[in-house]
């Protein structure tokens, strides 16, 4: 059965991600696989690379070919050149040791030149950033210098419109205090008459007090009056009682004289 390293494609759209599998080359890219021997994410630079090389050496020792992308990355990571040296160490050309011991010479190379790119990678984004920074600086000075007069209208437009408000300020506090002096007068002018009317009901009541006073003497006096006609009266009864019993006692007396007077006859 023949053999395929390739890749398997997982991940969303516009954002792929990959698995390095070894699988029946009459299969379908994305269908059953023998074995996952690893993972590629091209989503980052450098592109972020895992795979099992003692394993994925196994397959290519046993026949397995790998797909044009998937050679160049099985290189990038070494496994090709593995491959190599087990291959002299069967024919003899060296030892497993010295095949080691290469293999990790251009292990520690690999890495150095990746940390070396790497480095370059972050001095080209920081001197890019540093380049897109000034050029914002330099849009957003001449942004500023192109707004300075409309800034400076806008300015004189607001100070203006703050005097205009001011002065109607103004002449709401003096209206207001206006008002407030008006309304004082006619409260003291509303004082005022309440003062005379309780002022002239008051000399109403003096009035009518001394109206009360002085029907209650003439009353008085018209008592007094009654009382001493009364008493006149009654005495003028009494002396012309007094005056007909005296009369009375004077006709008996004289008739009392006749008497006598008449037997002597």
């Amino acid at each position: 059965m023949p053999v395929k390293i390739r890749l398997q494609r997982h991940g969303k759209k516009g954002k792929p991600f990959y698995w390095i599998v070894a699988a029946d080359a009459r299969s379908k890219r994305d269908g059953k696989y023998l074995e996952k021997l690893g993972t590629y994410n091209p989503n980052f630079n450098p592109a972020q690379i895992e795979i099992n090389v003692d394993g994925t050496v196994k397959w290519l020792q046993n026949g397995a070919q790998p797909t044009d992308t998937a050679k160049s990355i099985l290189s990038y990571k070494g496994v090709m050149l593995k491959n190599h040296l087990i291959g002299g160490v069967r024919k003899g050309a060296l030892t497993e040791e010295q095949a080691e011991a290469k293999f990790q010479a251009w292990l520690e190379e690999k890495n150095a030149k990746v940390d070396a790119k790497k480095g370059d990678l972050v001095k080209a984004n920081e001197a890019e950033a540093a380049k897109k920074l000034e050029a914002e600086k330099a849009t957003n000075e001449a942004r500023i210098a192109a707004a300075a007069p409309v800034v400076e209208e806008a300015a004189a437009e607001e100070a203006a419109a703050e005097e205009v408000v001011a002065e109607e300020v103004v002449a709401e506090e003096a209206a207001a205090e206006e008002a407030v002096a008006e309304e004082a007068a006619t409260e003291e002018v509303a004082a005022e008459e309440v003062a005379e009317e309780a002022a002239a009901e008051e000399a109403v009541a003096e009035e009518a007090a001394t109206e009360e006073v002085a029907a209650e003497e003439a009353a008085t006096e018209e008592a007094a009056a009654e009382e001493v006609a009364a008493e006149e009266a009654a005495t003028e009864e009494a002396a012309a009682e007094e005056a007909a019993t005296e009369e009375a006692a004077a006709e008996e007396a004289a008739t009392e004289e006749e008497t006598p007077a008449a037997e002597e006859k």
